[in-house]
């Protein structure tokens, strides 16, 4: 997952525009969720999978979301680091070599953003999608979330197939 040479912003447009798409289907999806429900409210859409507004003080699976507040700013911080690290790092690929690492970056860039956003506006990450089984149900995720995680998983793909590209190059 090296950086690569520099290539012309131009090149890069097409991620940053992957990326607000992704902000714009997160926001779009919990304005709708905030002005429809009310906290808590649940809807079943299917047995094992729920529609449930929720807020989200804390980080993923709600870690440190009781501390007292101080940790809206520290993810706000951090969500806006991590964004313009990734931001960089998408100006930099090389294309179209790095193209499955471009998406990722793309879909975990516009995720932060989604989730900054949130708790600029509302001071919490809004969550609705609440999947479960009978009693035991999965921490409440978001657009944002979900983008997040698929760039995560192709992050990973991709440095597995990076580094099976590098040992065929050194064996020949």
């Amino acid at each position: 997952m090296s950086m690569g040479n520099a290539v012309s912003g131009r090149s890069a447009k097409r991620w940053f525009v992957l990326s607000a798409l992704v902000v714009l289907a997160d926001q779009l999806t919990k304005l709708y969720i905030v002005e429809t429900l009310v906290y808590r409210q649940v809807i079943e859409v299917f047995p094992l999978l729920d529609i449930t507004r929720l807020h989200n003080t804390g980080a993923a699976f709600s870690l440190l979301a009781n501390m007292g507040g101080w940790q809206r700013w520290f993810f706000i911080a951090l969500g806006i680091a991590v964004a313009l690290l990734i931001a960089v790092w998408l100006l930099r690929l090389r294309v179209p070599q790095q193209r499955l690492l471009a998406v990722g970056l793309s879909l975990i860039l516009g995720g932060a953003i989604g989730n900054v956003i949130d708790r600029l506006v509302y001071g919490h990450v809004v969550d609705f999608i609440h999947a479960h089984y009978g009693d035991m149900y999965w921490p409440a995720f978001n657009v944002a979330d979900s983008a997040i995680t698929i760039g995560a998983v192709l992050l990973v793909i991709d440095t597995i197939l990076d580094a099976k590209r590098n040992k065929a190059l050194a064996a020949d």
